[in-house]
């Protein structure tokens, strides 16, 4: 359980402020969501790691075989590598609470990571996630915010399996919410503002 067992960027916050991990990616690092992080709660400390697994030169947090077909064997690696990175930095942050983002590969590791270790995170959005299988949720996620953002027409990630993982989270007791655009696997402004308002309920609740 290491702070440095993946190259990364830490934006160090205000003590006791809340602390952000954002995740990249396919082909991203950990510049891609950073700044955007510390827009959405300023004065937090944000967390970016780049993924450890090159795809034809394309950064990722685990491997896969092609599209939408997982290396399992290499997830549960990930999984548990990225959960004792997670620990590390909330050990030596001591956040008010703990949110985390992910944009495609990095919501699919961050997603991994939360069905994993439930009680890590107070708030999450997975942004465009594809989850090809049926998620094990080791405990509960009652009380635990979650975003999932998606294209209707998304070519890498199915609306019907965006659809059954909102079951999943539901049925694991998270509070979950779900926002769509009419297009594909791109960030579209409203899933930004959908974030936006994630993290900015889950600050207020926490000050309250």
């Amino acid at each position: 359980m290491s702070k440095d067992s993946y190259i990364h960027k830490l934006l160090p916050g205000e003590p006791g402020s809340p602390l952000i991990f954002a995740f990249h990616g396919t082909g991203g690092d950990e510049n891609q969501f950073l700044g955007f992080a510390r827009e959405l709660v300023p004065g937090a400390t944000v967390v970016s790691p780049r993924g450890d697994v090159s795809e034809m030169g394309a950064a990722r947090f685990f491997r896969r075989t092609g599209e939408g077909v997982y290396d399992m064997d290499d997830l549960i690696r990930a999984t548990s590598k990225m959960a004792g990175f997670v620990k590390a930095h909330i050990a030596a942050a001591k956040p008010s609470q703990v949110l985390a983002l992910g944009y495609s590969n990095g919501a699919n590791i961050l997603a991994s990571v939360l069905f994993a270790e439930p009680a890590l995170f107070d708030a999450v959005a997975l942004m465009h996630p594809l989850i090809p299988f049926a998620p094990e949720v080791k405990g509960s996620l009652a009380g635990r915010q979650v975003l999932v953002t998606a294209g209707r027409r998304d070519p890498i990630c199915p609306p019907e399996l965006t659809t059954r993982l909102d079951a999943y989270l539901r049925q694991a007791g998270a509070d979950v919410s779900l926002e769509w655009h009419d297009g594909g696997h791109e960030v579209r402004p409203n899933e930004i503002e959908a974030v936006k308002s994630l993290f900015a309920s889950a600050t207020k609740g926490a000050a309250a």
